[in-house]
This record gives C-alpha cells, sequence and structure tokens, in this order.
C-alpha cells in the first residue's frame, strides 16, 4: 500500500528513542520529511542523523522539553520556518512518576498537568493555524492503555491521559471541516528500553531470571509476545497517512490483544 507519505512534513516529539523513534522511522521509510524532538539535543540530532543516512530523507533534530511551553513553541516555530508547513504531528511525551493519591501534592499535580496533557495542548495550537491555512493534516497522540483500564500505581497517568484522550474526541469534530484529521495511538506492553529496565527491576525483585519475567508477561498477551517499536511505527504512520482519510476522533489500540476493555 502507497501511504502517499512522500514529502510529507511530519513532527514528531520525544522521537530519540522507543516508539516516537520507532514512528519516525517508519516516515522516513515512506520518504516523509522529518522535524524530531527530544530533551536531548545529542541524542536527537544522532536519530535524526541515522534515519537521514539510511533513509535519504530530510531528518532533523530540536531540543524539546515537553515540560516546558517555551521550548514547544520554539520547536514547532522553527519546524514551520525551516520545512515551510507541517502535515502531521505526533504529540508525545514522557509519563508523570508512579504513586497513590496520598503521595502527591499540589506540586506533582502541576507537574503531571504540564507534562502530560498541557504538552499536547500547546503541541496542538502550535500546529493548528498552518494545518487550518492548507486546508488538511493529520494529528496524533500517542497515550496509554491506562485509558481503557486504569493503570494500578499510575493515579497522574491514569488522570491526566483520559485528559487527553476527551481533548482529542472534543477537537476531531471542533477541527473536521478544516480537514484535519486527530487520533489516538495507544502501546501496549512494547519492548523498549523502559521496559526492558522494568523487566529487570521487576526479576531482581522475586528472585528470578529476566527471560522467566518475560515469559509471565507473555503469557498474559493473546499474541504471546511484547510489540515491537516496528509495530507501533507502522500503526502510526497508516493514522497519518491518507489511508486513514475516514478515521477521525478514534483510539487504536496496539497491544496484541492484552486489553480486555470492551471499547
Amino acid at each position: 500500500m502507497d501511504l502517499k507519505l512522500q514529502d510529507k512534513i511530519i513532527l514528531i516529539a520525544a522521537a530519540s528513542q522507543g516508539i516516537g523513534y520507532g514512528i519516525a522511522e517508519a516516515a522516513a521509510r515512506e520518504g516523509a520529511r522529518l522535524s524530531l524532538c527530544s530533551r536531548s539535543p545529542e541524542k536527537i540530532e544522532q536519530a535524526a542523523a541515522s534515519l537521514k543516512d539510511r533513509y535519504r530523507v530530510d531528518a532533523r533534530g530540536y531540543p524539546c522539553d515537553a515540560m516546558d511551553a517555551a521550548a514547544i513553541e520554539s520547536w514547532i516555530e522553527s519546524s514551520l520556518m525551516d520545512f515551510s508547513g507541517v502535515d502531521g504531528l505526533v504529540v508525545n511525551a514522557g509519563g508523570p512518576p508512579p504513586g497513590s493519591f496520598d503521595k502527591f501534592g499540589d506540586a506533582d499535580w502541576t507537574r503531571a498537568f504540564n507534562l502530560t496533557l498541557m504538552s499536547a495542548v500547546r503541541m496542538i495550537r502550535g500546529v493548528l493555524p498552518a494545518m487550518r491555512q492548507q486546508k488538511s493534516g493529520a494529528i496524533l497522540t500517542l497515550t496509554s492503555s491506562s485509558i481503557k483500564e486504569p493503570i494500578e500505581n499510575l493515579l497522574l497517568s491514569n488522570v491526566f491521559r483520559s485528559g487527553v484522550v476527551s481533548l482529542v474526541k472534543t477537537l476531531s469534530y471542533e477541527i473536521a471541516d478544516d480537514g484535519i484529521r486527530i487520533n489516538n495511538l495507544v502501546p501496549g506492553r512494547i519492548d523498549t528500553e523502559r521496559v526492558q529496565t522494568v523487566d529487570k527491576l521487576n526479576a531482581d525483585r522475586k528472585g528470578i531470571s529476566v527471560e522467566e519475567q518475560r515469559k509471565q508477561q507473555w503469557s498474559t498477551i493473546p499474541l504471546g509476545r511484547y510489540g515491537s517499536i516496528q509495530d507501533m511505527g507502522n500503526a502510526g504512520v497508516f493514522l497519518l497517512s491518507d489511508a486513514a482519510a475516514y478515521i477521525t476522533g478514534a483510539t487504536l489500540v496496539v497491544d496484541g490483544g492484552k486489553t480486555r476493555a470492551v471499547f
């Protein structure tokens, strides 16, 4: 299938590694032009250079902390200037810290609000004028399975990621007349560096091998394996492409069947 992403301009946040990088790589494979950002200037430059060399595409890296409103504004303004437009945006940021209700004070709630919900608001706000002017565009938020089933000990993430999904659904009505689509992408257990670290910690806590820990996790997934960043990348570029032209306000779960929620 030709996704028709050749020379499309796509901005991807938190793209130096993990799922963000997986979507960037899949988009590069389709010939898209990429503006990538990350908190680490060195890592995002390396990621952009790697994609540029391997896929012969225009890929550029920019420093941006999703907690910082000014940094988000600078990334998007620089991207619009350097690429002369935008066709797609991937909203992505790290998650709030774990913990239960009694652990968090107002400062923790405010920080999580800015990291998870306001980063999405600010990134989307930044690209909408250009997309409205050209009467086209696709926006994708990376969120969490906690929007389907709240995850124990992840209170802050559960609350604010649900807010992002409500934002997306509401916006899907508001911006449809402008030719702009917006959707959510929900990862299950994806084999990223973070998940590998968590598996190692859990294995050590239980006194078992990492391989045994992973097998225990696989047994809870109907397809019997972790997802890859390539799985996420393929799903992400589909939703960004014209192949998904009749999909907006939707949530695609890529989890090997693990989530038990009906909707």
